[in-house]
């Protein structure tokens, strides 16, 4: 029997946790301070809960000892400490959590243990980069990559015409923290929410996107001449969080107010997560392209990914924790078969140039009707006859 944690019992972490528990032989706990996400996940899963405060690292390193494989879904600001306190305790680990730390600082941790960990493996981050690092593996060299990604309702309903599944200071953090891009194969800076376009994709209609920080880890393990990494939301969506931002809602540093001291970004997500739900019986949908073009050999090739799933109404799960869950249990999964066996911090990329790992990633996410179209075009080039 294989015990297997999953830290944080939200949207996604309930659907990861529901995923692995049909693994035959597995037992599974949820740890979560919440009692109330605790008492839904139950609920819903064959699964045991426990609570933990995820700012704890003892407590969280205890637990993980008990287990023999850690998932992670914990809010973003604390996920490096999350995967440090799990390698300590020499548990493998396979996370989703938007940290804003580097985690391969933490690549010696797991190899002084002798583990695995797989970090931001969700669907992007996460799927973006294990495409990216699919076409490198298949091209002598790469020109770009572009990633364009987003998660909307269907419904839209004034004023924000946007919902969330995680964290809405996750979501935030996307609206504030420098995008980090790849120009003529130097890593620049760019404002988020910045290089604003309309992008039209069938099905779906015209959305905005916007430079937002997601490349991650590519800017260091894949070399490419241009990449970059954009959001999609419904048109309008970047001017009213431009505006907020301004006025300074999405600061970190206490402020006071009538004798109270609060972050304002604290009381903006208060406010703001109760708007970003879905309402009872509205579907989402995420929609996602991945474009590398390169050399192979003598000729120019496009490779390009597609995504353009919706709520499951058979589970009633909805398509963004969907396809954010289920590459981290896909690849779970590996780490427990021991396909993914050596020590070390891994990004999803490095996976990707696996073939046996990819076509078992791309085999479990269909499995769940979760689909990417792939296709393969070879581009003309300049002052060809």
């Amino acid at each position: 029997m294989k015990r297997i944690l999953v830290l944080g019992g939200g949207l996604v972490g309930g659907v990861m946790a529901r995923d692995i528990a049909l693994e035959p032989g597995v037992e599974v706990t949820v740890a979560d301070r919440d009692e109330a996400v605790l008492a839904r996940v139950a609920a819903r899963g064959r699964v045991k809960t426990v609570r933990c405060d995820f700012s704890d690292g003892a407590r969280i390193a205890e637990l993980a000892r008990g287990h023999d494989l850690v998932l992670g879904a914990a809010p973003g600001f604390l996920g490096f400490s999350v995967m440090r306190a799990v390698l300590e305790a020499g548990r493998p680990m396979v996370d989703i959590s938007f940290m804003p730390e580097n985690a391969l600082e933490l690549d010696n941790l797991a190899k002084g243990r002798g583990v695995p960990a797989v970090f931001d493996c969700g669907v992007a981050p996460g799927m973006s980069n294990l495409l990216v690092g699919r076409a490198a593996s298949l091209l002598d060299e790469v020109d770009s990559a572009t990633i364009l990604v987003g998660g909307l309702p269907v419904q839209r309903y004034w004023p924000f015409e946007y919902t969330a599944v995680f964290s809405p200071i996750d979501v935030i953090e996307e609206y504030t923290r420098p995008a980090r891009l790849v120009e003529n194969g130097a890593v620049v800076e760019r404002e988020a929410l910045s290089d604003v376009e309309l992008v039209d994709f069938e099905g779906v209609g015209t959305l905005e996107a916007f430079n937002t920080d997601g490349l991650r880890s590519l800017l260091f393990t894949v070399k490419a001449r241009n990449m970059k990494e954009k959001t999609m939301r419904w048109p309008g969506h970047v001017e009213k969080m431009r505006l907020l931002r301004e006025i300074g809602f999405f600061g970190k540093e206490p402020i006071e107010v009538a004798g109270v001291k609060v972050r304002p970004i604290d009381l903006t997500a208060w406010l703001m997560f109760p708007l970003w739900k879905l309402r009872e019986g509205d579907e989402e949908i995420t929609i996602m392209r991945v474009q590398v073009e390169g050399r192979k050999g003598n000729v120019r090739q496009r490779h390009i990914w597609d995504l353009l799933d919706s709520t499951d109404k058979e589970s009633g799960e909805m398509s963004m924790a969907r396809t954010t869950g289920f590459p981290a249990t896909a690849v779970a999964r590996l780490v427990l078969q021991g396909t993914i066996s050596k020590p070390g911090v891994h990004a999803p990329e490095m996976l990707g140039r696996e073939p046996e790992v990819y076509e078992a990633v791309m085999e479990a996410l269909r499995a769940r009707r979760v689909i990417f179209r792939e296709r393969v075009e070879e581009i003309a080039q300049k002052g060809a006859a």
